[in-house]
């Protein structure tokens, strides 16, 4: 690799991780999970050790943490709060052994003591305590210099205030992590989006009253600057914290080996789910406080410490019961109910079991401690149950063979494909006799990629159902404004904002129209291929007096599952009546025939991110009435990558290797002659 294009992806990296880190300590609002952040960091060292010209004063081998926020007053720390170097295998950790053996001089079979203690997932702060008295505490902030949040930290129960102890030193920094038991983060959730987010929005509100109000918990585990301690390691040191009042966590060892500290590590990763607060790793630091001074730090890390980071996609749980979804295609989906745990910086409460088949296939019951896996933006899912703590009375889920919400029987499809039944179960309604499909055909009516009605998305549409504003997709171009202007939370502008909205949405392509009915195999791709076919809406609806189903069998991509699932909608009355009802009220456009030589003919694109004012399915439409066309992923076959708002970072790169051309949403339009 050239030395140019190497600096240029150095800088890349350290940009990313600039605005990774202000996200995530300065706006509590983590673009990336732990995992991606950490592979971020560790791209950047590995960098930095193969080319010794990469050098930056923004590298995570200088810095660490974010600068601190304007809000607050910033304070030197005595001592800098560093962070730690990262384990996630053995072979991390005998070589973390190995380099300490080396820089002390020591044999291979030297014993050393390492203090295990694991690591909240929390916000890292630092109390001055002087003659045994509680004078400042300040946020880890940039690690040399942070915010003095005293007054908020003054609120803490678990901190104390004074401590009158004969052998507490005289001067000294006590340090800890702030965090939030998860029992106490069901009463927060609505607000903040984990419990660790909501520590720290707590603790950087300026009015110390409102932090009062969050049930903040402290847990100590080491010291910055002191003078007057007197305790010569780390195991002892924990215990004198205890005796003095602070709280330490009670999952802490003392542990000598490789082996064992692996042992260990693996039985903390089971009782996680166990537990009332989120850890992700537990970190080793060598025991005895003279070997920590001799081996000093090496950057802005030091060399006794290491943290051995749990895996970030998978965590073990509870399930606490399992509860039956129904789509609009009347598919009914298991999911269990879990104890809530932290899964790469999301709290997890939901996981779906697929079908009843997965959960015959895996035995899954009530009460059974699963492992649950969440991997990038996958719905998080059970991956395998720990037979051994199964309870006796914990019995076979018996799937309902009657539809939860209307009572009709519920049915397995026979697969003409595989000759063999489908693996999901259906409610057999049809149309909108079944409560849960209608209002989840209502979701799907004016979802993003069908209407797209602004301000009427899934809560409003539950709400609106409830109240019986809406029952058939009709009733949205009906409402009546004055109820809801008298409903809890709505008012004139917010009222006015939403009859906007559904006005403008009146006029609606025919594809896209037909996709918004939610017919079963009927996605957008099959309603352009319908739309084309049919050409006007009054074509489509009177394929019922016609019956020239067989017909749609001539459309290049419409198979015979799709023609028996348009014959099944056009069967039953109240789809007909929705039919007659929508034309009156709509202006549906006529479908057009392609104009090969549009302004984007012969150009392929792709979006990454979040557009403004604009969804993808909008862009995508945009893209094919103008000759062009869209990929579903970076290669040579892409001409154009469309960033929006938080892309995905290995798009970019793989597009920047490619030589393909990177362009925001202005530019985009452009193309086309039109302004965001």
């Amino acid at each position: 690799m050239e030395k140019k294009k190497i600096q240029i992806k150095y800088k890349n990296y350290l940009k990313l991780l600039q605005k990774y880190n202000k996200y995530y300590f300065e706006k509590n609002e983590p673009l990336v999970s732990d995992k991606d952040f950490d592979q971020l960091k560790e791209n950047i060292f590995s960098l930095e050790k193969k080319y010794t010209f990469l050098n930056s004063k923004n590298s995570p081998s200088k810095t660490v943490g974010f600068k601190p926020s304007k809000n607050f007053k910033k304070v030197n720390h005595k001592v800098p709060m560093l962070s730690l170097a990262n384990a996630f295998s053995e072979e991390d950790l005998l070589n973390f052994e190995k380099k300490i053996t080396n820089f002390l001089s020591k044999k291979t079979d030297f014993k050393i003591f390492y203090s295990a203690e694991p690591k909240i997932d929390g916000i890292s702060a630092s109390l001055t305590y002087k003659n045994g008295n509680l004078v400042r505490g300040l946020s880890r902030g940039d690690g040399k210099e942070g915010e003095d949040i005293t007054k908020n930290l003054y609120t803490i129960e678990d901190i104390p205030k004074k401590i009158l102890s004969k052998d507490f030193p005289e001067d000294i920094d006590i340090r800890g992590e702030v965090f939030i038991q998860n029992s106490d983060f069901e009463y927060l959730k609505d607000k903040f989006a984990n419990p660790r987010n909501a520590a720290s929005g707590s603790l950087r509100q300026k009015n110390s009253e409102d932090t009062k109000k969050i049930p903040l918990k402290f847990i100590a585990y080491t010291f910055g600057f002191e003078n007057g301690l007197k305790v010569e390691n780390q195991s002892d040191y924990l215990n004198k914290l205890k005796q003095w009042g602070f709280k330490i966590n009670p999952l802490n060892k003392l542990i000598s080996g490789v082996k064992n500290l692996i042992e260990n590590y693996n039985e903390v990763e089971k009782k996680r789910a166990d537990l009332d607060f989120d850890i992700d790793g537990i970190v080793y630091k060598i025991n005895n406080f003279t070997l920590q001074k001799r081996l000093g730090n090496v950057a802005n890390a030091p060399r006794w410490a290491i943290a051995h980071k749990f895996s970030s996609n998978k965590a073990v749980s509870q399930i606490k019961d399992i509860e039956i979804q129904i789509g609009r295609t009347g598919a009914l989906t298991p999911v269990a109910k879990i104890k809530p745990v932290n899964i790469g910086g999301v709290l997890v409460s939901n996981a779906t079991l697929h079908n009843e088949d997965e959960i015959e296939r895996k035995d899954i019951r009530i009460g059974d401690t699963v492992t649950v896996e969440r991997a990038g933006d996958v719905i998080p899912h059970i991956i395998s149950v720990d037979f051994k703590k199964r309870k006796k009375d914990n019995l076979k889920f018996i799937f309902p063979e009657k539809c939860p919400s209307c009572g009709l029987k519920t049915i397995k499809e026979y697969n003409l494909i595989t000759k063999k039944k489908d693996a999901v179960r259906r409610c057999s309604s049809e149309g909108y006799f079944c409560e849960k499909i209608s209002v989840e055909k209502l979701k799907h009516f004016v979802s993003k990629e069908a209407f797209n009605i602004d301000g009427l998305g899934k809560k409003i549409v539950e709400s609106f159902w409830s109240l019986k504003l809406i029952q058939f997709p009709q009733d949205i171009f009906k409402l009546d404004y004055n109820k809801i202007e008298n409903l809890e939370g709505w008012g004139k502008l917010s009222v006015e904002n939403l009859k906007y909205s559904i006005n403008e949405k009146k006029n609606i392509s025919l594809d896209r129209l037909i996709y918004a009915l939610g017919i079963r195999h009927i996605g957008l791709e099959n309603a352009k291929l319908l739309s084309k076919y049919f050409i006007s809406f009054s074509n489509f609806k009177n394929l019922s007096k016609t019956n020239k189903y067989n017909e749609l069998l001539n459309i290049d991509g419409i198979g015979e599952t799709q023609v028996n699932s348009v014959k099944n909608f056009f069967s039953v009355s109240i789809n007909l009546k929705v039919l007659n009802e929508l034309e009156k009220l709509l202006n549906i456009k006529k479908s057009k025939n392609e104009d090969k030589n549009g302004l984007l003919k012969d150009k392929s694109f792709l979006v990454t991110g979040k557009l403004n004012n604009i969804s993808r399915a909008e862009v995508k439409s945009l893209i094919e009435e103008n000759s062009g066309t869209t990929v579903s992923s970076v290669s040579k076959k892409l001409n154009y990558l469309i960033t929006g708002e938080k892309p995905t970072k290995r798009k970019i790169e793989d597009a920047k290797m490619l030589k393909i051309k990177i362009i925001n949403q202005d530019e985009f339009l452009k193309m086309l002659n039109k302004t965001s």
